[in-house]
């Protein structure tokens, strides 16, 4: 009789996830992909799942879970499996949050099955299914742990939806009532759960890798990182890996914190998929992860010791921009907001206006007949505000296609170009300056060289998982000296990759 029951628990907690991921992929395919693209509903896979809650540390105990976005239940069914099959639970509350009424049924079946795993284990269950929104309850629930009330949760598990959120909502002013300052839900969801554990507590969420640099993020990688443990990072070499059945085109992350307790190193793994029997795994110094030299706080996953050499080659060299003198800028026109004064081909009281698509080969090719981008902006007082002297400049891409072999793709832009005094730079590039004037040519050839090469590419990769380069990226980058650039600038003849991965790797 005894082997009997053993059974049946050992058959019941090695299929419970499983259970719940068919309910998943029938739940999603009743959700309008569209419309979960517009929520940032990406349900998670049970092979996920597994990955994510195999980060947790510990499980013994009394478990009060958090999970909100909670879909129909995989992450804390990942979690109860783990937590019952290799761990000594005394008691299991499950809190989810899920707005999506079409999702309810499936999230109450999920616990129905964990509360029957649990039993047969002889661990006390209880579960809590939230169909209120997250925020303002989180918030709530808050400013009363503030005012000295208990709350108890002690692990947070979060796949949580991807959507910027409008600096006037009011979802932004009640997150600014806790000190919460992000403009996206998934860092809101991740940063409000943090608050809501107690000491000691762990949190492990999969996120989009855009919070690892950028202004944007800065004061959520404050939150996270200020008296926190940053554990564990697990990155894929895919952008796909982790979701393949959904659009999703960001890079993905894994991390794994532990609230209130002194840094240590941090495990960094990288694996080709959930399924990978054979991930890639170092250890890390924080340091390495974290620049102490970096008060953005950006974020680098270096995952083999190839790249630590590559950070520390960068790290090493001599200059930052504001050293060479050198500043970043955004082109300042915006065409939708200038609409009249815009030119498909050159005239006489025009001005060249440079888009993305004028990049060829790390040069600008210029006129492009288009259909839909202009070749040229009209002068006058208007638009005058909005150009630069002609001359030499180093233009940036702020976006990158995913087909794109780089991340960073640097033109040249020289003033022979045009026959003109002014310059147009569309929105959608930076731009290298000096100051405000143009550069000169020698140290623009460098920086064309250096920029361009697969040293700073792999480099940027390290902190940046997604295809938006942003000004302060390219001031966290170390550079060579001038006289370095100038010696590159003056051997480069013409755009050979070859030859600026020589350069740059002799530096």
């Amino acid at each position: 009789m005894h082997s009997s029951v053993s059974m049946v628990i050992f058959i019941m907690l090695k299929n419970i996830l499983n259970i719940v991921d068919a309910l998943r992929v029938e739940k999603n395919s009743k959700l309008d992909e569209s419309t979960r693209a517009k929520k940032g509903q990406y349900m998670t896979p049970a092979a996920v799942a597994r990955l994510i809650a195999g980060k947790f540390r510990d499980l013994n105990g009394t478990l009060n879970i958090i999970d909100a976005g909670a879909g129909v239940g995989s992450l804390t069914t990942a979690l109860v499996e783990r937590a019952l099959n290799s761990f000594s639970p005394n008691s299991i509350n499950a809190n989810a949050w899920e707005l999506e009424d079409t999702l309810l049924d499936g999230l109450s079946d999920s616990f129905r099955l964990c509360e029957q795993a649990a039993n047969l284990s002889g661990v006390e269950w209880s579960s809590n299914v939230n169909n209120i929104d997250f925020i303002s309850h989180a918030v709530s629930l808050i400013k009363q742990k503030n005012n000295g009330q208990q709350l108890n949760f002690n692990k947070a598990i979060l796949n949580p939806p991807y959507l910027k959120i409008a600096a006037s909502s009011n979802e932004r002013k009640l997150l600014r009532s806790v000190g919460v300052e992000t403009g996206n839900l998934y860092s809101c969801f991740v940063a409000l759960s943090l608050l809501l554990l107690d000491t000691g507590g762990e949190l492990v969420a999969i996120t989009p890798r855009s919070f690892c640099n950028g202004p944007y993020f800065s004061d959520f990688r404050r939150l996270l990182l200020d008296g926190n443990n940053l554990n564990k990072l697990h990155v894929f070499e895919s952008r796909t890996s982790a979701f393949k059945d959904d659009s999703v085109l960001q890079e993905n992350v894994i991390f794994h914190i532990i609230k209130g307790e002194a840094q240590g190193p941090v495990e960094i793994i990288s694996s080709r998929c959930a399924d990978d029997q054979n991930p890639d795994i170092r250890i890390a110094d924080f340091d390495e992860v974290v620049s102490p030299n970096n008060s953005a706080r950006f974020i680098h996953i270096v995952t083999n010791d190839e790249q630590v050499n590559i950070a520390k080659k960068i790290g090493g060299l001599p200059c930052s921009l504001e050293d060479l003198g050198i500043e970043v800028s955004t082109g300042k026109v915006v065409d939708f907001r200038t609409r009249e004064n815009l030119r498909d081909i050159p005239g006489k009281d025009t001005v060249p206006l440079i888009h993305p698509m004028h990049f060829d080969n790390g040069l600008i090719k210029y006129p492009i007949l288009h259909k839909k981008k202009s070749n040229a902006i009209v002068l006058n007082d208007l638009t005058k505000k909005m150009m630069v002297p002609n001359g030499t400049y180093i233009l940036i891409k702020r976006l990158t296609s995913k087909e794109e072999k780089r991340r960073i793709v640097a033109g040249l832009y020289t003033e022979s170009i045009a026959d003109v005094e002014m310059v147009g730079f569309e929105n959608k590039t930076n731009y290298l300056h000096a100051k405000g004037k143009p550069l000169d040519f020698d140290i623009a050839k460098g920086l064309w060289v250096y920029l361009n090469s697969n040293l700073v590419d792999q480099y940027f990769r390290q902190f940046n998982g997604h295809t938006q380069v942003n000004a302060a990226d390219l001031y966290t980058i170390r550079y060579p000296n001038r006289e370095q650039l100038i010696n590159m600038g003056k051997q480069a003849y013409e755009f050979n990759q070859d030859s600026f991965d020589k350069f740059a790797k002799a530096l």
